[in-house]
């Protein structure tokens, strides 16, 4: 007896959807009408299985397709390539098209921006906005809304308050309205648990020129206590948006173009002036001030220690392990500190071919047992209090192959020259970018993901607008965190990644990147013909910083075996 799976029953139902309302075709996005990154609700993989942090599906009357970015095209094909044709974004239109101009395709408008319509569809199709009813997932457990003081935050709700009343003043604009949770979170100096690996609640605001917030959230979410912290602010069902704009006069607004809603934005222009589309809030808390820089430093040394612990361990382990028991096992030593709450993304331990996925993530079905020459990248960072982390490191427990030595220690040039570079000459990502690069360029060989990304404070791993990577020219300034995360990947073969985090602090009136992260790299996958005496110089006190900043954290066996690391 055939069985028909549950995916496969969704596609027809979808498919069915698509004919009932005369349609040709059906997108369907990756995230929620939070617009998060990851979400509890994730209905692209309920349709494709697929588990990566960006892309989406067009399901078409005869054909399906799905489209993400290029670190997760290895891992589309093996999640989701039976039933759907993998496609690189930016991608080139489906042939199967012809008639594009006149091929109508269905869409929420609840979960898509205008910014990302136009980005990709727009004049390539007809779009029409209707919601296809998947299920809503219940939530079974109400996570509540906590306060962060300002011991913690090293400012107060009321300050950043004041900051956004000077944009709106300058812009001559009377309403920010605020759709992304991230933003809403640091502006209230708020958090909860909506999201699984962030520390965040979800929720809008709308502030206006004169300081009032309008917040909309679900208000099982709200404590009895929420007088001592949100004293100034109006609290809304999340379904009184339309309510409340209503009870507006003033007539201009700024929306943010990269989370609200066409459904939202179409509300506000109905009756509103849309003067601008960018949320400030995104500039001003890329910028951490001294006490969340403070926080994040405590937050990276009890991380260094655990990943510094799981280092030995790998490295002196008798027995063979699966890539399951590693994640497992680093979880464990991750929890020995009092400060861990829970992982800041899923952990990957790609051994072998599987490193070479660059967002793996192992499961029943792709759970490898370590060989005894495998090479192993692992990725993986942690929620504390008070900071978020997020460090890679590719680690061998045999034999490392010349050629594999030699390109893992490319990569280390290029991570090097990411942390020392100058940065009056490299004043943005896009610049800092071509320095990771260089050293396996010379050879022919690239990498298909940024080098960095921006870090939040005890909030999201992946925050913006700051990056390192080939189009991103937001100019680095000095509170900024960012990754610093060269990589090469073999198909099927093997994944090499070294990944810091890193900030920018001021040195003699200049800017310089200093090191977040703590932990040794593994000497034994590096050619030290290939480095200078510069790159050595930097080896050499960067594990000497290593071990006099968490030396004292670990037992006599690891003590010993970090400081051989010191040469």
């Amino acid at each position: 007896m055939v069985t028909i799976s549950k995916k496969t029953k969704m596609i027809t139902k979808i498919k069915k959807f698509i004919l009932n309302n005369n349609l040709d075709g059906y997108i369907i996005p990756k995230n929620d009408k939070y617009f998060t990154e990851y979400s509890n609700i994730n209905n692209l993989k309920k349709v494709t299985n697929f588990t990566g942090s960006a892309g989406f599906a067009l399901i078409l009357k005869n054909k399906n397709y799905l489209f993400v970015d290029g670190r997760y095209i290895l891992q589309a094909k093996r999640q989701s390539g039976k039933r759907f044709v993998i496609l690189e974004i930016p991608y080139k239109w489906p042939k199967d098209l012809p008639n594009i101009q006149k091929s109508k395709i269905g869409f929420n408008p609840k979960l898509f921006t205008d910014h990302t319509i136009i980005k990709y569809f727009d004049k390539k199709v007809d779009l029409i906005p209707i919601i296809y009813p998947f299920e809503k997932k219940i939530e079974t457990r109400i996570n509540k809304m906590f306060n962060l003081n300002k011991s913690i935050t090293g400012e107060t709700s009321l300050n950043k308050l004041k900051k956004i009343k000077k944009f709106l003043s300058e812009k001559k604009i009377n309403y920010l309205y605020v759709s992304a949770s991230e933003n809403v979170n640091w502006l209230l100096n708020i958090r909860g648990k909506d999201l699984p690996n962030s520390p965040l609640i979800n929720c809008k605001v709308i502030v206006s020129d004169s300081r009032k917030v309008y917040l909309f959230i679900d208000l099982k979410k709200i404590p009895q206590n929420k007088g001592q912290y949100l004293k100034n602010v109006k609290i809304f069902d999340e379904n009184s948006f339309l309510d409340v704009l209503n009870n507006l006069s003033k007539k201009k607004f700024a929306i943010d173009k990269n989370t609200c809603s066409i459904f939202e934005k179409r509300i506000i222009k109905s009756k509103f002036q849309i003067i601008s589309e960018i949320d400030p809030i995104y500039d001003l808390k890329s910028i951490k001030n001294n006490t969340e820089l403070r926080n994040t430093i405590k937050a990276h040394i009890e991380d260094g220690v655990a990943i510094t612990k799981f280092l030995c361990w790998f490295k002196t382990k008798k027995n063979e392990m699966t890539e399951i028991k590693i994640e497992k096992k680093l979880e464990i030593l991750r929890k020995e500190s009092k400060n861990y709450l829970y992982p800041s993304f899923d952990t990957i331990a790609g051994s072998g071919p599987n490193g070479s996925i660059i967002h793996y993530k192992s499961n029943k079905m792709t759970n490898r047992k370590l060989k005894k020459n495998d090479i192993l990248l692992i990725d993986s960072g942690g929620q504390y209090k008070w900071g978020t982390t997020d460090v890679t490191r590719t680690i061998c427990s045999g034999k490392v192959s010349n050629k594999i030595k030699n390109n893992f220690t490319r990569v280390l040039k290029g991570h090097i020259a990411v942390v020392n570079c100058n940065l009056k000459f490299k004043a943005n990502g896009y610049l800092i970018d071509k320095l990771a690069r260089k050293y396996l360029k010379e050879v022919g060989l690239d990498y298909s993901h940024g080098t960095g990304h921006g870090v939040g404070f005890f909030l999201n791993v992946h925050e913006g607008p700051q990056a390192i990577s080939k189009y991103n020219k937001v100019p680095i300034k000095k509170g900024m965190i960012l990754s610093n995360e060269p990589g090469y990947y073999l198909n099927n073969s093997y994944g090499i990644r070294i990944e810091n985090l890193i900030y920018v602090d001021e040195l003699k009136k200049r800017l310089i990147f200093k090191n977040l992260t703590l932990a040794p790299i593994d000497i034994d996958m590096i050619n030290f013909k290939m480095l200078n005496l510069k790159e050595k110089k930097y080896l050499f006190y960067y594990h000497l910083d290593v071990y006099n900043k968490i030396s004292k954290y670990l037992n006599n066996k690891e003590k010993k075996w970090l400081i051989k690391l010191i040469k």
